[in-house]
């Protein structure tokens, strides 16, 4: 919500809840700069927060109470609208693995795809929910496709592909519902009502790290007392949360142990490492020391390098690899050398690593009172936060006429909401109906129903769809797919029974012999599941022959009046001629054959071989010698003696033409 919606006076109260203690801050926007008027900071006195979430709510409320009067006497107003921020060290993250079988005719589209991404979230927050100890609701602030994979093979892209199976890696983050409630409760207590909530890590993001600079892929880590928290941005938005048990409290407590202290006093020291050379400080019996900081660094060395290595592990893991700088804030930030660690850790440049504190952003923001330090950024951040976007983080929309909160570290979309909804991705997808197995010629086949209808998605009544945009206060209405017909064929649809061919002039059906579960079967009978169906076809002249029960050898075809030979295919509609060869026994009496005869073989030569008369097809550049034995039965594989050749009585080469009326002798000499 903008500022200028705001009561209180004029100012945005800001409040940043944390484990140890509780900022509220003042301000306003002017000219284009963040004034802060006014600053109050209460610490916990008894452990009331543990990990950034509220386990006594009396306790915080007390607490937050003190701030709250403390700003309303310095500002003279009354304070009835607050910002807030959920700590990024709530944050669950779980990876699943979701997949399904799908229709292998079909391109894989974009709708199957996020109808799987959404459930493979309701995956991930169901696991999140059946871990708990008592049922807890969850919101999703984001997520990312880890691999996809098509018949168990990973692939970058599945969209168009093919196959029998899909399947998704992905890694989603929630924010348990129970941490929101509870910051509700205690604000209500106060009879505040919350006017704009985010995430501490995106707060912080607002005023740690320019907008100019979000397009690059950055790491934000906010380092407190008990855990450090990991945010990582990349083209202008957070894309991944982590967060590692390991910060502050871990330099403390090896401070205490080295040193024998009271957990205080080692704080106190830790955060005066970075301010003074020389501490001066005494152990638990009263002993008295004066030890140069350095001294006491290296001594802490290995518990400081720990707990760089953690950060730096976290932040690969949610990155995928080293990003380009690190920003770090938090009062445990300020730890000596601690950037240089995690520098080294990252492989980066020492420069690469830097502490944001306020004193980096004095440019855009006004202090009255004197503070400094990174842990002030968060709370400044909720602050900008507030009073720059005129989006919530927290919008409210209305699915199926079910109410409902979504968290918006995105431009949210409908599958976002059906993820909350609990709405079943599987409906979104049309099915197609029954199918029906048969045997087909001793072949499996399956003959597919009808493609259903897709889901009809409305948005305040306009036509949608799942990636569409939703924003505050939208009705979203989704009807789900409808499943299509089952299937219904005839046998006329899978057999072609009417496919003809013409031999010598008569027309004849290309299938005969055809039967369902081996009975005769014409073309209007309905397939039922499991039919037996066989039927013959004539499709070559190899089929020809068998069906009219004739030698290839003793017989001319023709198709569409060109000799054919015994693989060729016969389709629809095709004109075949059928002549029994004549046996002429005299060359003279080929060479007079008459005019009509010879028409008969215009498209060939007539010789005679070994006795028998052979017809072969005339081709370009004329027919030779060995083309004879393409149309004669003889052995050449084997040799049985001296493979003799004559053409007209005289010794022949394999390349000498032959024409109509040559006598050919084709035989091995023993």
């Amino acid at each position: 919500m903008a500022y200028e919606e705001l009561s209180n006076s004029g100012f945005v109260f800001a409040l940043d809840i944390g484990t140890r203690s509780v900022v509220g801050i003042l301000g306003k926007k002017e000219n284009d700069k963040i004034n802060i008027e006014h600053i109050a900071v209460e610490f916990h006195q008894k452990r009331v927060m543990y990990n950034g979430q509220i386990h006594d709510i009396d306790g915080v409320t007390e607490i937050v109470r003190k701030v709250k009067t403390n700003l309303e006497e310095k500002a003279q107003c009354s304070l009835d609208q607050v910002s807030i921020a959920v700590a990024g060290r709530s944050l669950k993250t779980n990876k699943v693995t979701i997949d399904r079988e799908i229709d292998s005719t079909k391109d894989i589209d974009k709708d199957l795809i996020n109808s799987l991404e959404v459930e493979g979230l309701q995956k991930a927050q169901y696991e999140l929910e059946k871990q708990g100890e008592e049922y807890t609701k969850y919101f999703c602030v984001g997520h990312t496709v880890v691999h996809y994979y098509i018949n168990d093979g990973i692939i970058t892209n599945p969209l168009g592909h093919k196959g029998n199976k899909i399947k998704l890696d992905i890694l989603a983050t929630f924010l348990p519902q129970i941490v929101v409630d509870s910051l509700y409760v205690v604000t209500s207590k106060l009879n505040l009502e919350v006017s704009y909530m985010t995430l501490e890590p995106i707060a912080a993001i607002e005023v740690a790290i320019p907008e100019n600079a979000r397009l690059l892929n950055l790491a934000l880590v906010d380092i407190g007392a008990g855990t450090s928290d990991v945010a990582i941005t990349k083209e202008g938005t957070v894309v991944a949360y982590g967060m590692t048990a390991s910060a502050g409290d871990d330099i403390t407590e090896e401070i205490s142990r080295c040193y024998l202290l009271d957990f205080d006093t080692a704080e106190n020291l830790k955060i005066n490492l970075c301010k003074e050379k020389i501490q001066k400080f005494s152990d638990i019996v009263g002993i008295p020391y004066e030890i140069e900081s350095e001294e006491i660094l290296k001594k802490i060395e290995s518990a400081i390098k720990k707990v760089a290595k953690l950060i730096a592990s976290n932040i690969i893991e949610q990155n995928g690899k080293s990003p380009s700088a690190v920003f770090l804030i938090g009062g445990g930030s300020q730890i000596p050398y601690l950037n240089t660690f995690i520098a080294k850790e990252l492989n980066l440049p020492e420069e690469r690593v830097v502490v944001r504190g306020i004193e980096t952003i004095k440019n855009t923001v006004l202090i009255r009172e004197p503070i400094s330090g990174p842990e002030y950024i968060t709370p400044i951040g909720i602050l900008a936060k507030a009073v720059n976007n005129q989006e919530l983080d927290f919008i409210e929309i209305y699915i199926n006429g079910q109410r409902s909160k979504l968290f918006q570290t995105k431009k949210l979309k409908v599958k976002d909401a059906l993820v909350l909804a609990g709405f079943n991705p599987r409906k979104l997808i049309p099915k197609r109906g029954k199918s029906i197995n048969i045997i087909l010629n001793d072949n499996n086949r399956t003959l597919y129903g009808e493609y259903g209808e897709v889901a009809e998605i409305l948005i305040n009544g306009k036509a949608s769809n799942i990636e569409s945009s939703i924003k505050d206060g939208d009705i979203i209405k989704v009807h789900p797919a409808e499943e299509g017909q089952p299937a219904t064929y005839l046998l006329k649809d899978i057999v072609p029974l009417e496919d003809e061919i013409f031999i010598n002039g008569e027309s004849t059906l290309q299938v005969y012999n055809c039967t369902i579960n081996n009975e005769k079967a014409e073309g209007d009978i309905i397939i039922k599941e499991d039919d037996n169906i066989q039927y013959c076809r004539i499709e070559s002249i190899e089929n020809l022959c068998t069906y009219m029960d004739v030698s290839y050898d003793e017989y001319i075809i023709k198709i569409n009046d060109k000799i054919a030979s015994l693989d060729e295919k016969i389709r629809h509609k095709d004109y075949v001629s059928i002549e029994k060869k004549v046996i002429v026994n005299n060359l003279q009496e080929v060479k007079e054959n008459s005019k009509e005869q010879l028409q008969l073989t215009k498209e060939s030569i007539l010789v005679k071989c070994n006795d028998s008369l052979v017809e072969i097809p005339k081709k370009n550049g004329g027919v030779i010698f060995v083309d004879i034995f393409d149309y004669i039965d003889f052995d050449r594989s084997t040799v049985q003696g001296k493979l003799v050749l004559l053409l007209n009585g005289h010794d022949a080469n394999y390349t000498d033409f032959i024409e109509t009326g040559d006598e050919i002798k084709v035989y091995w000499d023993n």
